[in-house]
């Protein structure tokens, strides 16, 4: 979400951002969820209007984002398991096992999830 506000963006995350013209990046579907509060949070605080929202939701159209599919209880339950070990809310938490689980690389700018990650054997993805 760096990337919608100036302010937050740095080199890591426009190094992440190039980096999707040659690499797919996958969310868990709560990522949708969670772009949607952002932008609307955002707007009620009149950080964004609503034409740099719907902007915003336009240029994600255009990159190479996958969606994984909630694979059901044990998905649940493995979310459930790593955010009592790690401390981490189930939104969190969602992306670390989904990271875990794909044994791709977990591109974040927030510490607590880094952490978690590194203590779960999940790389970090490194923004070229």
């Amino acid at each position: 979400m760096a990337w919608c506000f100036e302010s937050e963006a740095d080199a890591y995350t426009r190094g992440v951002l190039a980096s999707m013209a040659r690499d797919r990046a996958l969310v868990p579907a709560i990522w949708l969820l969670e772009v949607s509060n952002v932008l609307l949070v955002a707007e009620r605080r009149r950080r964004i209007t609503r034409g740099h929202a719907d902007r915003f939701l336009d240029l994600l159209e255009e990159l190479p984002v996958d969606v994984a599919a909630h694979n059901g209880v044990p998905g649940m339950a493995a979310v459930t398991s790593l955010g009592r070990d790690f401390g981490l809310s189930a939104y969190d938490a969602a992306y670390v096992h989904l990271a875990r689980h794909e044994r791709v690389p977990l591109a974040t700018r927030d510490r607590t999830v880094e952490s978690a990650a590194g203590r779960a054997g999940v790389r970090l993805y490194e923004a070229r």
